[in-house]
């Protein structure tokens, strides 16, 4: 019986030691989240601007 307890007891030791891994982890890159913008955006400004030119020339 005592053979059977150290023999358990030597298993179970030997489950826990190995339960680590010697490989690299594995570190996935952040995820970075840009804000979409359209593409008209960028030519509202100068429309703008270019109507009130056009408004100031013509008075």
């Amino acid at each position: 019986m005592k053979k059977l307890v150290l023999a358990a007891a030597l298993a179970a030791a030997a489950s826990t030691a190995t339960a680590g891994s010697l490989a690299d982890p594995i570190i996935e890159a952040p995820v970075i989240v840009e804000d979409a913008r359209s593409s008209s955006s960028g030519i509202v400004l100068p429309l703008i601007l270019l109507a009130l030119v056009a408004a100031a020339v013509a008075s």
